[in-house]
C-alpha cells in the first residue's frame, strides 16, 4: 500500500528490529506483513472475511464485553462492534503495527469510543480481570513465536476471567499443522480441555471454539 506524503507515493512500511508492511489483498482488507510473512489468511480468503468468520463462529454478541487479545489492524475489534458488543478491550504488545494501522483505512473504526486499545501484554490483563468478559477472540502469532499464548498457564487465565457460558474462539492454522514434531490443533484442544473448557474444532475457520 502507497499514502502520499510530501507530493509523493510512499509505502506503508516500517523498519526497526523487524520489518513492517501493509501489503493488499485484491477485494478487501490488506494484511500486515512482518520480515516477508503474512499475519492474516489470504489464500482465497481476505484478512476482513477471515475476521469475520471467527466473529460469526461466536454467535450473537449483543451488549457483549469482549476481550481480543491481539489487536493487530484492529479487524476482529472492529467486527466484534458490528456484532453488538457494546465494549472490546483489545490488546497490542506491538506499538510498530498500531502505528500501521493508523494508516490502514480498514482500521479507522478502531478509534470508536466502545473501542479500548491497550498497550501491553495480555497475559497480564487477564490476571486481573475476573469474570469479566463474555468473550474472547484469540489470534495469537505463530506458536514459535509466541509459545506462552498456547500455555495451559494463559488458558487458565482465559477461563476465569470469562463469566460462565462464555466463549473463546482461538485460531491455531491448518488442520495438522505440526510444530517439533507436535500436532498443533491436539496440543490446544487438549491443554485447553484441561483447564475446564469444552472444546470443538472449527475446520471452516481454522479455530478451536472453547465454552466455559
Amino acid at each position: 500500500m502507497f499514502v502520499a506524503k510530501e507530493g509523493r507515493l510512499k509505502s506503508v512500511s516500517l523498519k526497526g528490529e523487524h520489518f513492517y508492511k501493509l501489503v493488499p489483498c485484491p477485494g478487501g482488507a490488506p494484511t500486515l506483513e512482518i520480515d516477508g510473512i503474512h499475519m492474516h489468511r489470504v489464500s482465497r480468503i481476505t484478512p476482513d472475511q477471515d475476521a469475520r468468520m471467527k466473529i460469526r463462529a461466536l454467535g450473537s454478541m449483543k451488549c457483549s464485553r469482549v476481550l481480543d487479545t491481539c489487536t493487530g489492524l484492529g479487524y476482529t475489534a472492529i467486527e466484534s462492534l458490528k456484532s453488538g458488543a457494546c465494549e472490546v478491550i483489545t490488546v497490542e504488545k506491538d506499538p510498530n503495527v498500531l502505528y500501521l494501522a493508523r494508516f490502514n483505512p480498514w482500521s479507522r473504526e478502531l478509534s470508536d469510543p466502545r473501542i479500548q486499545v491497550v498497550m501491553g501484554d495480555c497475559i497480564q490483563l487477564i490476571k486481573k480481570k475476573r469474570s469479566f468478559f463474555d468473550f474472547i477472540v484469540h489470534d495469537p502469532p505463530r506458536l514459535a513465536l509466541a509459545g506462552d499464548l498456547y500455555s495451559t498457564q494463559f488458558y487458565q487465565g482465559a477461563f476465569n476471567c470469562l463469566r460462565p457460558g462464555g466463549r473463546m474462539i482461538h485460531y491455531v492454522g491448518q488442520p495438522g499443522l505440526r510444530y517439533r514434531g507436535k500436532r498443533i490443533v491436539s496440543g490446544v484442544k487438549r491443554r485447553l480441555a484441561s483447564t475446564g473448557f469444552r472444546v470443538r474444532h472449527l475446520r471452516a475457520e481454522r479455530s478451536v471454539l472453547a465454552l466455559k
